[in-house]
């Protein structure tokens, strides 16, 4: 299969007073329509990535919701849901790990650096392409949820505010895997990030209230990002939550936009400046 995109045109060809952003995006997408073809010419790859959350649903919902409850009372598949949609978003670092790391290991980002591109349209084309798979697991996933039981109750306006919140963790998180893709060559670093995956979405109050877990852990849990935006969804769909005493836990729908914020305010300007580096 050829893994290679129509050449980008770089801004520094293009006479008149268009904008090297404007131009940089071009080549983005140039580099984002690589993967949208890559997937439609094998499409197994994202039917298992579809199908991981729905099993991971299904397993919650029918063979451990039996024997779990939401403190406070309330329904469990609606607690849990907006807790299943946060942890997609966090496992998907792993996806993005992998397609860099693949990109590098093959020669193709290689292949980008000698284009006369813009430096940034790689980063950034990946994480156009991210956005766009993730965008579909969850409108999958909600769909599924919907037939599993789980539902909003508040108005449109705040349930699109919730999957927003959700969409900009996962950008975030896009940005700390380009990032860690640049940095971490070789199946070892894959699989480290992808064995890390799993603490950092179950230490969090996607499933269990933090108050549960001793003082220390609770602690790491609430100040988890992913803690932040599973709250604020819960209160933005209007399903059962378990609030806590902590500042950070009282405020769920600021620290689930500063969290995503910081995030990529640190990992966007390192992962183009990793790129501009790589074969330096």
């Amino acid at each position: 299969m050829n893994d290679t995109a129509p050449a980008p045109i770089s801004s520094s060809a293009v006479p008149g007073p268009v904008s090297r952003l404007g131009w940089a995006a071009v080549d983005g997408w140039t580099v984002a329509r690589r993967d949208v073809l890559h997937w439609w010419r094998q499409p197994w790859e994202l039917l298992f990535g579809l199908l991981f959350p729905v099993l991971m649903v299904l397993m919650f919902v029918y063979l451990l919701g039996g024997a779990m409850s939401v403190p406070g009372g309330g329904d469990f598949t609606e607690h849990l849901m907006p807790g299943m949609f946060a942890m997609v978003m966090v496992f998907g670092l792993g996806e993005t790990v992998t397609a860099v790391t693949s990109d590098a290991t093959r020669g193709i980002t290689d292949r980008f650096r000698s284009l006369p591109m813009s430096a940034s349209a790689v980063v950034v084309g990946r994480c156009l392409a991210d956005m766009l798979r993730s965008t579909v697991t969850l409108a999958v996933l909600v769909g599924f949820g919907l037939l599993v039981g789980w539902q909003w109750h508040g108005g449109a306006a705040s349930a699109l505010a919730a999957f927003g919140l959700l969409l900009l963790l996962r950008f975030a998180i896009v940005w700390v895997g380009v990032y860690m893709g640049l940095v971490m060559r070789g199946q070892g670093g894959i699989t480290v990030i992808q064995t890390l995956e799993f603490p950092l979405g179950f230490l969090s109050n996607a499933f269990v209230a933090t108050a549960t877990m001793p003082v220390w852990l609770g602690a790491v849990a609430d100040w988890n990002p992913m803690s932040s935006t599973v709250s604020a969804a819960r209160e933005l769909f209007g399903n059962p939550s378990v609030g806590g005493d902590p500042w950070i836990a009282q405020n769920p729908l600021l620290m689930a936009v500063v969290w995503p914020l910081a995030l990529v305010a640190v990992f966007a300007p390192l992962s183009v400046r990793r790129y501009r580096g790589l074969g330096g």
